[in-house]
């Protein structure tokens, strides 16, 4: 099994990558994140949570657009991102669907991740718990 990692906690390792001693983001993400999945367990970012982080590079003052760059780097580097097939896709619809039906909906961002893990059989990693326990069937480990 492996584990998508949600936009809301690369936000709060960034937070204490900027607060914390300078030993590295690389560094500080593995740690993390070693602290709450298996050694053997896969991680991965969907597509949608690599545009976002890059998004956030985009938006930085120019003051901390550096620091944010080499966070966001780091972690792409090291943790893979997630193609959005038609896999993907098919849980997403299913998903859009169901969440339409029920009169809830979660964010078009938070579906596209919560498809991606579906998807693969994976369980979603978030600060945002509140949004994807409303997806029956995705299991949701928080991440603070």
């Amino acid at each position: 099994m492996g584990v998508v990692v949600d936009t809301t906690v690369l936000v709060d390792l960034e937070r204490m990558a900027q607060s914390g001693p300078g030993s590295g983001a690389g560094a500080l993400v593995g740690r993390r994140l070693a602290e709450h999945f298996d050694v053997d367990e896969e991680l991965g970012l969907a597509a949608i949570t690599a545009s976002e982080v890059l998004h956030g590079v985009h938006r930085a003052s120019p003051a901390h657009r550096p620091g944010r760059e080499a966070f966001v780097e780091s972690v792409l580097s090291i943790i893979p991102v997630l193609d959005f097939d038609l896999l993907a896709a098919r849980a997403h619809a299913r998903l859009w669907a169901d969440l339409a039906s029920s009169g809830t909906d979660v964010g078009a961002h938070d579906r596209l991740v919560a498809a991606t893990a579906i998807s693969l059989g994976w369980r979603v990693a978030t600060a945002n718990v509140r949004h994807f326990e409303r997806i029956p069937g995705l299991e949701v480990v928080e991440v603070r």
